[in-house]
């Protein structure tokens, strides 16, 4: 994972082709909440795109294919989602993120591209996996996707209480040492470890997968986090737009 200095996002070597463009946003990218700031990025660096799709994310595994537009404008929305699926080229996937887990999926081969947001509701019902099967119903192979796993709140910074910590180890008790730690008097979890190893077991090659490595809420300079607006007063808050684009 790399910083664009040019378009202000973090992208991944994994894409190193011109067929697809993909990206996590920053602060400097605005609120990713206000469609104005998303039109603005593409057409500012002279990204051509028909189209941008943005889920009303609900912490849900419902997952979307779209195939056509319903709606004349450049934005459109769809509900109660928390996942798409396309094969369509200059549509621009999207979903928004304030500490949960963005996770972007592309299937070189088939053409096929695919965007989730991940909370803790999302992840414990497996949702990154759910995207995989999605993918292979479009007629991707497992083999041929490259994902980007991007930035999150870190197990720094996620304390959950007693009752949380026990539903995810119940879930997944086979590897629950790897996702928690213990410290400062309480359970941490890494929301981005543990999908992560949802990817590894579903079958996704480990170099087939480029892993975040910062914390939203320690890096307040690049990132808004739900979690430090809620603990400080005044905190500037938004969300960071997270996006993927077939070009051709």
């Amino acid at each position: 994972m790399f910083f664009n200095s040019n378009l202000k996002i973090f992208t991944s070597f994994l894409i190193n082709n011109n067929y697809f463009l993909a990206g996590f946003g920053t602060k400097e990218l605005g609120d990713g909440r206000k469609s104005e700031n998303l039109i603005s990025f593409f057409k500012k660096n002279n990204i051509n795109f028909s189209k941008i799709i943005v889920p009303k994310q609900i912490h849900s595994t419902n997952v979307y294919f779209y195939q056509q537009a319903t709606n004349p404008f450049l934005v459109e929305k769809i509900e109660d989602i928390d996942g798409l699926i396309t094969k369509e080229k200059d549509v621009v996937l999207t979903v928004i993120t304030a500490d949960c887990v963005p996770i972007i999926f592309i299937e070189e081969k088939e053409k096929i591209i695919g965007i989730s947001h991940q909370g803790w509701r999302g992840s414990i019902k497996r949702m990154s996996q759910k995207m995989i099967d999605k993918v292979i119903e479009a007629g991707g192979k497992i083999e041929n996707l490259k994902i980007l796993i991007g930035p999150s709140i870190g197990d720094c910074c996620y304390d959950v209480k007693e009752e949380r910590y026990y539903q995810f180890k119940e879930e997944f008790d086979s590897y629950s040492e790897k996702i928690f730690r213990f410290f400062k008097g309480g359970w941490h979890l890494s929301l981005a470890k543990l999908n992560y190893l949802l990817l590894i077991d579903k079958g996704v090659k480990k170099e087939n997968i480029d892993f975040f490595p910062f914390c939203t809420n320690c890096d307040k300079k690049r990132f808004f986090s739900y979690r430090r607006y809620k603990r400080k007063k005044n905190e500037e808050y938004g969300e960071m737009v997270s996006f993927v684009l077939r070009k051709f």
